[in-house]
């Protein structure tokens, strides 16, 4: 039979040889096989450890350390309440509380709550859901963990954030205030000096005659008319004035852009936290949901997203600026001027790296505007050239009580603000775009700079619901998935072996090692693994058994014509175009699914994708190296096909 050459023959080790008419498979790929296979056993071994359930714990609002002998005395409490603890480690600054179940995980946190965080008194502590790893540490050394399972898969922490809607509408209406103040300054119309000119969802604004109300009505018509705004005439202590009112399109155009923003702010915080295929979305009108798969400190997650943090920007005040023009705030045992006007704020950042000062090696936070905060911060800077500007840090945080309300614990939620002055720096030379910020420890420099790169929130909020999806749902998912997998995977062998006989032996190999080299291929790039990923599994397994199904029946064609040693040839290089065509357009459909997919659909492509590679790989090349350890031989009389 001539010697006809094939696309893909040498680099699957079917080179011709027209003096013996059989095939060679070179040393080399066998050293690649069995190094592939190697690293496929040693990274998916990970998956065969389960993780823990436990706890972690970290301090919130109080200035306590959390070191071992605190943990000993934790590990004596629980026990002392019948708690099965494993083990109790200090990891970073937290503790993490290992347990036997998840019952003994729900209970020691019910107890914990009650222990550390007492009746009545802000929140000491944040005592979060977890799930540790338990894989040895000589794996962890090389990089080998375990594939992160997806929510539904018993594998993350769910939270319900609530948005505070009153705090939104009211930083609207406050911005609102100044803007009427500075038309009516423009238009040079005096009015009553107030401390507070906001009330409800309206502006209260008064003046010492009808006149100057009437002047300013004309001043203000045009910018506060309906759809957004009503103005009215009223009293405002005992003087004729002008009331602004929010119109219910306008409250609710608020909300809408709030939970928008919230939505956009909290996605940026999951990925800065390195969250695997994270869920963020509106839950009703002023809810927000939040799924986080395979997280590891969920106490260092719930610290960073429930903050609400920006900055403002102000020039210290001079001696000839007016009193209601100025805000006095504490900085390093004085009390500050500042203009009440902000050059810019937090909402202008575009970037924020935690850095060190080259010249002190003091941490600090490296910052860039956007195109419109470059230019304010420069005409603000330009003429003030040796004069001070400061930085304030403004942060809003949910503080918990714990109370008792008729014999039950309630828990509620107070919105603390803090304002503090984080720098007061002389200006050198006019301020563009990039600008530092310094004074800070690292552990606030790392979290300035991740609330930076996040972005404001519109809104503060606080956590209503927190629980972990496994112990029932989730459970139930993983072991009818994985019953599917075993089931298909069971009835391929059988079949395999039954039909092909020796080489559906060999394809059964190569198929097992298929499914160890998609875990571990998986495992290595972190990707999630899914209650559609199984589905995705489920055909992989039906996809390489397909490959090995199409050499084998070119074989058997092959056979009526051939000797056995050059049937096996020919069968391989023959059917592997067939088999490159229908893979491909697989892979292109999957890596379509990919690209304009998200949750289920993008887990279900991530496994098809991975799965079609490495069904290539040992349907063709290791069941290939596997025939010719068994029929290498030229001599073969017969094949057990």
């Amino acid at each position: 039979m001539p010697n006809r050459p094939v696309l893909g023959q040498n680099m699957f080790g079917t080179q011709s040889s027209v003096s013996s008419g059989g095939s060679t498979f070179p040393w080399w790929r066998y050293i690649l096989i069995m190094i592939v296979v190697s690293l496929g056993c040693l990274y998916a071994a990970p998956n065969l450890y389960p993780p823990d359930y436990a706890l972690q714990i970290q301090t919130d609002n109080a200035d306590l350390r959390l070191g071992t002998r605190t943990g000993v005395q934790l590990q004596e409490y629980l026990e002392s309440e019948g708690v099965d603890i494993k083990q109790v480690q200090a990891v970073g600054e937290s503790l993490e509380v290992r347990l036997r179940s998840n019952t003994d995980q729900i209970r020691a946190k019910s107890l914990l709550e009650n222990r550390l965080n007492p009746i009545g008194q802000p929140r000491q502590f944040v005592i979060a859901l977890n799930l540790a790893p338990t894989t040895p540490m000589w794996l962890q050394d090389i990089g080998a963990t375990p594939m992160t399972l997806g929510l539904d898969l018993a594998g993350g922490i769910h939270f319900v954030l609530q948005v505070n809607m009153e705090s939104a509408i009211e930083k609207q209406l406050n911005d609102e205030s100044d803007k009427v103040r500075a038309l009516l300054r423009d238009a040079s119309i005096r009015y009553v000096n107030r401390d507070d000119y906001v009330e409800e969802n309206a502006i209260d604004i008064g003046f010492l005659s009808e006149e100057r109300r009437a002047q300013a009505m004309d001043a203000l018509e045009d910018a506060y008319a309906p759809p957004n705004f009503e103005l009215s005439e009223v009293t405002v202590e005992e003087y004729p004035g002008i009331r602004v009112t929010l119109t219910e399109d306008r409250l609710a155009d608020i909300e809408d852009i709030a939970i928008e923003q919230n939505l956009s702010g909290l996605r940026k915080r999951v990925n800065e936290l390195g969250v695997a295929e994270p869920l963020v979305q509106r839950l009703g009108s002023n809810r927000i949901v939040i799924d986080l798969p395979g997280i590891q400190d969920s106490s260092e997650a719930k610290r960073i997203l429930d903050k609400f943090a920006t900055l403002e920007f102000r020039l210290v005040a001079q001696p000839g600026d007016r009193p209601s023009q100025i805000e006095m705030l504490p900085y390093r045992g004085q009390e500050i001027r500042l203009r009440k006007e902000n050059i810019v704020t937090g909402d202008n950042i575009i970037n924020a790296i935690q850095s060190r000062d080259p010249e002190t090696s003091s941490p600090q936070v490296n910052f860039t505007l956007d195109s419109t905060g470059g230019e304010r911060l420069n005409r603000a800077t330009a003429p003030n050239v040796g004069e001070s500007m400061a930085i304030i840090f403004i942060e809003e945080r949910p503080v918990v009580y714990t109370e008792e309300v008729d014999g039950e614990l309630v828990q509620s939620t107070k919105i603390e603000t803090d304002r503090r002055l984080i720098s007061v720096a002389t200006i050198q030379s006019a301020l563009t775009y990039n600008s530092r910020i310094t004074g800070l420890t690292v552990k606030d420099a790392r979290e300035l700079a991740i609330l930076l790169r996040a972005g404001a929130l519109a809104a503060p909020m606080y956590f209503v619901e927190e629980r972990t999806v496994g112990a029932s749902l989730g459970q139930e998912n993983i072991d009818r998935g994985f019953l599917a997998v075993t089931i298909g995977f069971v009835l391929v062998l059988i079949f395999m072996l039954v039909y092909y006989k020796v080489f559906g032996f060999i394809a059964n190999i190569a198929l097992t090692l298929n499914l160890v080299i998609l875990v571990a291929v998986m495992s290595v790039l972190g990707a999630t693994l899914t209650l559609p990923g199984i589905a995705g599994i489920v055909l992989t397994v039906g996809m390489a058994v397909d490959a090995n199904v199409l050499i084998f029946s070119r074989i058997r064609e092959e056979l009526k014509s051939s000797p056995p040693s050059l049937a096996i040839r020919n069968g391989y290089e023959r059917a592997f175009l067939t088999i490159l065509d229908a893979n491909v357009t697989t892979l292109f459909v999957a890596l379509i699914l990919l690209a304009i997919g998200s949750g289920p659909v993008a887990g279900f492509a991530v496994t098809l994708s991975i799965g079609i590679v490495t069904s290539m790989f040992t349907a063709i090349f290791v069941s290939r190296g596997l025939v010719h350890l068994v029929y290498g031989r030229n001599t073969a009389k017969a094949l057990h096909i």
